[in-house]
């Protein structure tokens, strides 16, 4: 397979990172990865990638640095940081950054990576673990047409839907979007199944119907049967959406914009979070509504 740009560094093995950097070792990319946790690189090895002892070392010689860490603060250490990507990557590296973080911070990174001769793409995704598993992402991808192309090809690999959404940031903020719909309609999903339990209607049935007419939706079918079986193993945690709500939230505020069930929801999310179940999956918000019916624990 012809790879136009033939080592990519990736940064970040996590629940979607690994699966994706894993993808990429199928597709024939020289993938040299790194993480916090060694074991996620020793897996990435085992499939036929190469180790990096740290930062530096994973993006002095890649044609491509793909990051996908947790937040804003830790996409901002891995650019500034002595040993980070502007200390480190030679001109012309193309910076794809798959991180869920704030625009404003994204457009600041992709300024000061112009500056030094880096090529920034802001691509987050959607689609969870099993989006990244299936390599079946739905990708939005900000910054300059040329560069966004040249990357095409590698998110190509991960993703099903890649769409150029706009300059730098757009990514973000299209990502922002995301997390708000994927919020409500998960928050609504959960009500709708204990409005249905409780009249004693057989849900399974109910959500199939459901999701063959408008109320259908990429949740409902995701979600749906671990939410009628009440179980929350993470494929996105709370920690994280809790997070990216926050994202929204500011981002509203800042350009005066009414998101009133986004930040009510945002609200609910940060209440879960609170009652320490941030590791649980976001589906994990059908507890409050069976909390808040009288249907399950308080606490």
């Amino acid at each position: 397979m012809t790879t136009p740009n033939r080592t990519i560094a990736f940064i970040g093995l996590g629940i979607m990172g690994a699966p994706m950097a894993a993808h990429l070792v199928d597709a024939g990319y020289d993938v040299v990865g790194h993480n916090l946790s060694r074991l996620a690189v020793d897996v990435l090895v085992e499939r036929g990638g190469r180790a990096a002892t740290d930062t530096a070392d994973a993006v002095r010689e890649a044609d491509v640095v793909i990051t996908m860490v947790p937040d804003s603060p830790d996409v901002e250490d891995l650019v500034f940081a002595e040993d980070g990507i502007l200390a480190n990557a030679k001109p012309g590296t193309l910076h794809i950054d798959c991180s869920t973080i704030r625009p404003d911070v994204s457009r600041r990174i992709a300024e000061a990576e112009v500056e030094r001769g880096i090529r920034p793409v802001d691509a987050p995704v959607s689609g969870g673990e099993a989006g990244a598993v299936e390599a079946v992402l739905s990708i939005m991808v900000g910054g300059d047409t040329a560069d966004v192309e040249a990357a095409r090809p590698i998110l190509d690999v991960v993703g099903k839907t890649v769409v150029h959404v706009g300059p730098a940031g757009a990514g973000q903020t299209v990502k922002a979007a995301n997390q708000l719909i994927v919020a409500g309609n998960i928050q609504l999903v959960a009500e709708a199944l204990v409005f249905l339990e409780a009249h004693g209607v057989d849900t399974e049935s109910a959500l199939a119907v459901l999701g063959g007419g408008l109320a259908g939706s990429a949740v409902l079918d995701r979600k749906g049967a671990t939410m009628r079986a009440r179980t929350f193993a993470p494929g996105f945690r709370i920690d994280l959406h809790h997070k990216d709500l926050g994202i929204v939230t500011a981002a509203a505020r800042a350009a005066g914009v009414a998101i009133p069930l986004g930040a009510h929801v945002a609200q609910l999310v940060g209440s879960l979070r609170a009652q320490g179940h941030g590791g649980l999956d976001h589906s994990a918000l059908l507890m409050q509504v069976d909390q808040l019916s009288g249907k399950g624990p308080t606490t």
